[in-house]
């Protein structure tokens, strides 16, 4: 018998990487984008039996943005961040993203001021909100849309 018939088949370092590269792939589950209803059902969520106001909550977007993978943000709110009267949380939130949910930021008087900035992917032209719960209980929104020419989210 010569040497090559009792050779055990080796596994290289590509072909495991590969392998699993390709098990990775099937896992992946396939991009899909929320729908407005989806969005208006955290908004509702968030804001429980409370009514969005369109006050005291600025939303900075660009009207179009070149390319979706880093469209940045701004929220401000107009809160005196005392002890009796502060933003809770601002929450961000894109209509048509694989998940609507963006973004959360949780604040407190300590912060001094009710003002996040941040960059956010966007798959596609699609409405962003930005939702405000107060320590009083009451909810502010602002929304803008965003027209996105390269998608950054897979679209």
């Amino acid at each position: 018998m010569s040497e090559t018939e009792f050779r055990q088949p080796t596994l290289s370092r590509r072909h495991i990487l590969l392998g699993t590269a390709a098990v990775g792939l099937m896992a992946l589950p396939r991009w899909a984008a929320a729908t407005p209803a989806e969005a208006e059902a955290v908004v509702a969520k968030l804001a429980g039996s409370a009514k969005p106001a369109a006050s005291r909550i600025a939303l900075q977007l660009p009207q179009i943005a070149e390319n979706g993978n880093s469209v940045q943000f701004s929220v401000s709110v107009d809160s005196p961040m005392t002890e009796t009267d502060y933003v809770k949380s601002i929450h961000i939130i894109a209509d048509q993203n694989p998940y609507p949910e963006v973004a959360t930021f949780y604040l407190s008087p300590a912060n001094g001021k009710a003002e996040v900035t941040m960059r956010m992917r966007l798959a596609k032209t699609q409405n962003v909100r930005a939702i405000a719960l107060m320590s009083d209980g009451s909810v502010h929104q602002a929304q803008q849309e965003v027209k996105v020419t390269i998608g950054g989210c897979g679209g």
